[in-house]
């Protein structure tokens, strides 16, 4: 059983040194059913989810790599091994790079949760059918019991990541042709493939008794899995901030410069530090970028793509920095390896873009690709700078120690059902 923390006063968080933050009520994580969380486990680390069955969830969000892959931007289908060491493969070379950096998995479980993906793009909206926002649609709504279940099946319709690319296999050959949930469709064939595996079949009948194997059932019982492993609510910073052991005195002095002169809760607020909210803060743009097929250019406009409005041209959501240290690399793109680069990032964020150096990233090798289209212009550069929102706030060297430690007390790192030793399809397990 996970042990739930109380209710916490404000007058309690101001002793603790939380400066008149505050953080509102403790998060809320709805109990899950093991037999789904178990079924979910298996299904996370199974690459027979993928078109061409090498790619699994766990390649882009492994445990070892802080439920990350350790990379700025990441090679999905076609690459070889797990992480930094991941390349490419000489059989199915990738088309690109994966846009966007792997964000990390903790605590999504928490019902605060309700807006993925960097831009935000699926959301829980009451106003859509289902009650949940898509890009894909109404389609991809129907049966999924929550935002992250529905999210957690992207992946594997992305030719660049799970799926495949076209003609690869029957699942991309599906995607491309735009044939999802339709009968037949790529839904169906992943249905279909899982169904096959006798363990798989008895595993359902066991979580979901009398319920067909469906990709909706797939997608619900590895959210409940990723919402129970991963949650980190119970570090340093939590038991102090409920009148238990304080924090060590540089970690102390952090909090009061996190709460305070440094202002780093105007954005990473409450319990988990997010606002759940999109800033644009001139963060360093490199790689494909998010472009439509119909279009030639490799930045990201973040949250403008989902609603439009100019307000939120190049603005990403604000990340939890729950286990932030396990995290790395930083940003949307995954351009600083490191938490004192990020902080230097956040103090002047339109001279450290101006400055940005892609020998920064940790970036897999991928030859006659042009990662710095985007850098190496101008007008773009002029255009992320012109959208930031943070003035510059100097800090010293050793103030910025004090915020890495205090990122530090927000460690919290438990290990329950981990990596499984095999999985029901045969296929290697990711990272074994």
């Amino acid at each position: 059983m996970i042990r739930a923390l109380a209710p916490v006063a404000l007058a309690t968080l101001l002793a603790a040194g939380a400066q008149a933050q505050d953080l509102g009520p403790r998060p809320v994580f709805p109990e899950r059913d093991m037999a789904r969380v178990e079924l979910g486990q298996l299904l996370f680390y199974d690459p027979i989810l993928s078109g061409n069955r090498e790619v699994s969830c766990a390649t882009c969000h492994h445990p070892d790599l802080g439920t990350g892959d350790g990379v700025s931007l990441a090679l999905g289908d076609g690459g070889i091994g797990l992480g930094p060491k991941r390349k490419i493969g000489t059989q199915n070379t990738p088309e690109q790079r994966i846009p966007r950096n792997a964000p990390g998995l903790w605590n999504l479980g928490a019902t605060e949760f309700t807006r993925f993906f960097h831009d935000g793009r699926l959301e829980l909206d009451p106003s859509q059918p289902n009650g949940i926002r898509t890009p894909l649609g109404a389609d991809m709504t129907q049966g999924f019991d929550s935002p992250l279940a529905a999210q957690a099946m992207f992946p594997v319709l992305s030719g660049d990541e799970m799926a495949g690319h076209y003609s690869e296999n029957d699942i991309s050959q599906s995607v491309r042709q735009g044939l999802l949930a339709q009968p037949g469709g790529a839904w169906d064939r992943i249905a279909a493939r899982v169904a096959a595996v006798p363990d798989y079949r008895a595993g359902f009948d066991a979580a979901l008794p009398g319920e067909p194997i469906t990709f909706t059932a797939i997608a619900n019982v590895i959210a409940d899995f990723i919402a129970f492993e991963w949650r980190a609510d119970n570090a340093p910073f939590d038991i102090a901030m409920q009148g238990g052991a304080p924090l060590p005195p540089e970690a102390q002095a952090g909090q009061d410069l996190f709460y305070g002169e440094a202002g780093c809760a105007t954005c990473h607020s409450g319990w988990l530090q997010t606002d759940h909210d999109f800033h644009a803060i001139a963060m360093p743009q490199f790689g494909p970028g998010k472009a439509a097929r119909f279009e030639n250019h490799a930045r990201d406009e973040g949250r403008l793509r989902v609603t439009g409005e100019e307000a939120d041209r190049f603005a990403f959501r604000t990340p939890s920095l729950r286990n932030v240290t396990l995290t790395a690399p930083y940003g949307h793109t995954g351009a600083y390896p490191t938490l004192d680069g990020v902080i230097r990032h956040h103090l002047d964020p339109v001279a450290a873009l101006r400055s940005y150096d892609l020998s920064e990233a940790i970036l897999p090798d991928m030859p006659g690709v042009e990662d710095q289209r985007v850098l190496a212009q101008p007008d773009e550069i002029d255009a992320i700078a012109a959208a930031n929102e943070l003035a510059p706030n100097p800090l010293t060297d050793s103030q910025i120690d004090q915020l890495v430690a205090f990122l530090h007390a927000l460690e919290d790192k438990q290990e329950r059902l981990g990596v499984p030793d095999a999985v029901p399809s045969g296929l290697p397990v990711t990272g074994r």
